[in-house]
């Protein structure tokens, strides 16, 4: 991450690491600087993951953050009710 005197906030808080990797991965694209944090023994755990697992950026990178994700999950909406449509 850039430098930013280590501060982060939570952009999601989802309920697999991989789901955060994903979300991290399509930031970097985008290039945010991104992190996964989970309380699950670095993975060795998932049953902990129950609480969620957070991704991170650095404050100055919310607002774009939150940008992509949400432009994400409209096209993700977008995409589900093509398919409940059919050809």
């Amino acid at each position: 991450m850039p430098d930013h005197d280590g501060a982060t906030v939570p952009v999601a808080v989802v309920s697999s690491r991989t789901e955060a990797e994903l979300i991290v991965g399509m930031l970097r694209n985008n290039d945010l600087a991104a992190v996964v944090s989970a309380d699950d023994a670095g993975g060795q755990e998932p049953a902990l993951q129950v609480q969620g697992v957070r991704v991170l950026v650095a404050p100055a990178d919310e607002a774009e953050a939150r940008r992509l994700l949400a432009n994400a999950d409209a096209e993700a909406d977008a995409d589900a009710d093509a398919d409940l449509q059919g050809p």
